[in-house]
């Protein structure tokens, strides 16, 4: 088969290895920076022009698609679903999972664990939203951030409104949810693909540190999924429509939390603390789709 992987950098270790386990399994792979490609919809025949050519011949995409170019990338997506080209994500999918409210909403409906969390329309009483999700210390996120960034973690009820206030006064908009303390920083990220927990690891975030991205300096090691874990993963995925999904849990006192769910996770964190080949399953995915 042609598989092609939407990517902007074809180095980058993620993109690498879905082409080397691609190529390993028989197939022609291809990278195409979604952000050079032209979209001609039309009734009879939607095309893509890439580089002058149009695209053709292709069997199935893997769209690792970075969140700021969510709105272009997911449009291009869109497009190769229209050819009958078979997507690894969905597009409609990337976009609910890329919304962190429209997704936390979805995920509460279907019954999953989650943190208290509080939204407001740029609300001038701060104080009622921080005492709805118990006060502080609570942590407060921006819809927009990604991998960590805009996550901060207000100690205080004076730093929690103060930090509400000046997002606020810059018109971004925030989330605030309850701090799962006996989590002590560290996270689970489970990966599903198709339906399994392919691989899962714990993340602990450095010394003094609430964050455990681990391009911020934390430690990642493999880790067996508890049966609530693994179910609250493979829902997760489910509910949001993602053939594809890395899903962060807070071990909590009230079984596991869901942080998020990422639609184009990496492969490089997950790869290297369970030693397994997670872009081979990814292909063996598409393989049974198409």
């Amino acid at each position: 088969m042609k598989i092609a992987v939407l990517s902007r950098n074809p180095k980058l270790y993620s993109t690498s290895r879905l082409v080397e386990a691609g190529q390993k399994r028989g197939h022609e792979m291809v990278v195409i920076d979604h952000a050079k490609c032209d979209i001609i919809i039309e009734k009879k025949r939607p095309h893509i022009i890439y580089r002058g050519k149009e695209l053709t011949g292709i069997d199935a995409i893997i769209p690792r698609i970075g969140a700021s170019i969510t709105f272009y990338g997911t449009a291009v997506v869109r497009q190769f679903e229209m050819m009958k080209v078979f997507s690894a994500t969905e597009s409609q999918a990337l976009v609910r999972s890329r919304d962190k409210l429209r997704s936390l909403q979805i995920l509460s409906r279907a019954g999953l664990g989650l943190p208290k969390t509080g939204f407001a329309n740029y609300s001038k009483d701060t104080e009622e939203l921080i005492n709805q999700v118990g006060g502080a210390p609570c942590v407060i996120k921006l819809l927009e951030g990604t991998q960590g960034v805009g996550v901060v973690l207000a100690e205080t009820k004076n730093a929690a409104e103060s930090v509400l206030e000046a997002f606020s006064g810059l018109q971004a908009r925030v989330i605030v949810q309850e701090f799962i303390k006996e989590a002590g920083g560290a996270d689970i990220r489970a990966f599903v693909v198709d339906g399994v927990v392919v691989g899962a690891m714990k993340r602990q975030g450095k010394e003094g540190e609430f964050r455990s991205n681990l391009h911020r300096g934390g430690s990642a090691t493999i880790i067996e999924l508890s049966e609530d874990e693994e179910n609250a993963a493979l829902k997760a995925a489910k509910v949001l429509g993602l053939g594809i999904a890395g899903v962060d849990m807070l071990q909590s006192n009230s079984g596991p939390m869901i942080m998020e769910v990422n639609s184009s996770p990496g492969l490089e964190g997950i790869e290297a603390a369970t030693q397994k080949n997670i872009a081979g399953a990814i292909i063996r995915y598409v393989e049974r789709n198409v």
